[in-house]
């Protein structure tokens, strides 16, 4: 294991050089980042160009998604194995191939295959970069490094919708993958020239355990399957789904055991015994699963319900983005002047679950400012939380072990935030399904208000010249999209109080993570 001293000591000496490295990873980050959230505010072009519905559509997110964590947890072993700047140049080139299949797919299927070529080229870009910033920076300016590449983390997923808006508006849904192109190029010069392995990557040496791989894939595969197709297929009623549960449940459990017994593994699961990595890394996931959810709540939302443009859409998401933008420095500046960590997280996540739930209290007179206060909330929370997590999560983590325990942290992050948009698709169809049933019980002539509101509406339409028996039939057929729009608003109300009620049962375990003390910076 490596000393304290080895395990606090940067690669690099000079203050200028470490910034360089922290641009130069940032920009392949982002880019990877940009690219997955603006293709949400999308999602109903797409499916409108290549005649599937929404639902049919978001398997565009989730099928990227799956691929992807698919990859994250090995992004530690394939660093080892192939050299961490290798890898890192060989993640970008294939992103923006893939990114480039993408824009041309002629078909939903065609879509979803590049989309799942582009989510394993683009696995190990997170871990790998979050891993070289831990080692570059000395342990007491971890914070405020950290801070710097939250902004480029949290803020690229809340503000790539702008960018989505306005090239799916103005252009094409295309056009969100042909825009990798460029910062794919600059990317590649700059880890060219900016990043160096470490002495301890053992390029080459590692061997590759087959069948841990297996497990994992047909685990992960199996899983996100019976999220995706649960609802529609009326979850465990299904033989189908209940297959693909016990299916991965058997893999995931087996690999976890196969793991723990491998002397060379593909994921370092020992890593969990540390306490405070092991909360770190519940954490991450239930910060996948609200930030992720909210991603695809907010601009459908927007766009099905109160006519918002993808453009509008996108725009009126930014606020979210500006307050983490102007914040998350502040949290970097705290960290390094010993502010405790732990009440940080914990008062950034109830500053997030204030947010998530006003959301809850919109209504389909809701303009666009109505969504200002509710978004700063969430992303001033999201701010003060990404920081400390990501540097208090691998403090007792050994340095020759970062890259391993940044795959763990940013597979269960991807893992939580597939789950997350699986569960508010579901809950969607589920909660309006629930709300017709409530709503359809008052639709009677004994409801004095429902009468009243047909009497009138009858009246009118035969003010327009309707007969009695089609004014009638005019009237009721109104009342219905009504009811149907109430139902619609009650379901997107039900899925933000989920996301809500997730966050705030996880915040307490910021205070079961050990306090880490760090020299003041004067």
């Amino acid at each position: 294991m490596a000393s304290s001293a080895s395990m606090d000591a940067p690669l690099l000496g000079s203050s200028a050089e470490r910034w360089l490295v922290a641009a130069a990873v940032m920009a392949s980050a982002m880019m990877e980042l940009i690219d997955t959230a603006a293709v949400n505010v999308s999602l109903p072009y797409i499916g409108g160009s290549l005649a599937a519905t929404t639902s049919e559509a978001t398997w565009v997110l989730t099928s990227y998604l799956i691929s992807n964590a698919v990859v994250l947890p090995l992004a530690g072993w394939l660093a080892n194995y192939f050299g961490r700047k290798r890898l890192l140049m060989g993640a970008v080139t294939g992103f923006t191939a893939a990114s480039v299949l993408c824009g041309l797919a002629p078909s939903l299927p065609l879509l979803i295959v590049f989309r799942v070529i582009q989510g394993a080229a683009g696995g190990s870009l997170q871990p790998a970069t979050r891993a070289i910033l831990l080692e570059t920076f000395p342990r007491e300016e971890r914070g405020h490094a950290m801070a710097i590449f939250g902004v480029g983390i949290v803020v690229a997923p809340i503000l790539a919708p702008v960018l989505g808006g306005w090239l799916t508006t103005d252009y094409s849904w295309r056009w969100i993958f042909f825009i990798n192109v460029p910062v794919c190029v600059i990317g590649l010069v700059m880890l060219e020239l900016f990043i160096h392995d470490p002495p301890y990557i053992r390029r080459g040496t590692l061997r590759m355990d087959y069948w841990g791989l297996g497990m994992l894939v047909t685990g992960i595969a199996s899983l996100q399957v019976m999220l995706d197709k649960g609802q529609e297929d009326d979850w465990f009623n299904s033989h189908f789904i209940v297959m693909m549960a016990m299916i991965a449940v058997v893999c995931l459990t087996t690999f976890v055991i196969w793991e723990l017994r491998d002397d060379q593994p593909l994921v370092h699961f020992r890593l969990l015994k540390y306490r405070t990595f092991a909360m770190g890394t519940m954490i991450s996931a239930a910060l996948g699963f609200v930030l992720y959810g909210s991603i695809v709540l907010i601009p459908l939302f927007m766009q099905e319900l109160l006519g918002f443009p993808a453009i509008t859409a996108g725009f009126w998401n930014s606020p979210r983005g500006i307050a983490t933008l102007l914040l998350m420095p502040v949290a970097g500046f705290l960290i390094d002047r010993g502010w405790d960590m732990r009440g940080m997280i914990f008062t950034g996540m109830m500053l997030a679950v204030a947010g998530v739930f006003a959301f809850s209290l919109l209504n389909l007179n809701a303009g666009p400012w109505s969504f200002v206060w509710p978004e700063v909330m969430m992303g001033g929370g999201l701010s003060i939380v990404f920081p400390p997590l990501a540097t208090i999560s691998v403090d007792p983590i050994p340095t020759h072990e970062m890259g391993y325990a940044t795959s763990v942290i940013s597979s269960l992050r991807n893992i939580g935030a597939s789950i997350g948009i699986s569960i508010v698709t579901a809950d969607l169809t589920r909660s309006r399904q629930a709300a017709q049933n409530t709503l359809a019980a008052h639709v009677t002539r004994a409801n004095p208000g429902l009468y009243a509101a047909l009497t009138g509406a009858k009246a009118y339409f035969v003010q327009h010249g309707s007969g009695p028996a089609h004014a009638t039939q005019q009237a009721m057929a109104l009342m219905y999209e009504e009811l149907q729009q109430q139902t619609a608003v009650m379901s997107y109300l039900h899925g933000f109080r989920l996301l809500a009620i997730v966050f705030a049962i996880v915040a307490p375990l910021a205070w079961t993570m050990k306090p880490r003390t760090v020299k003041r910076r004067s």
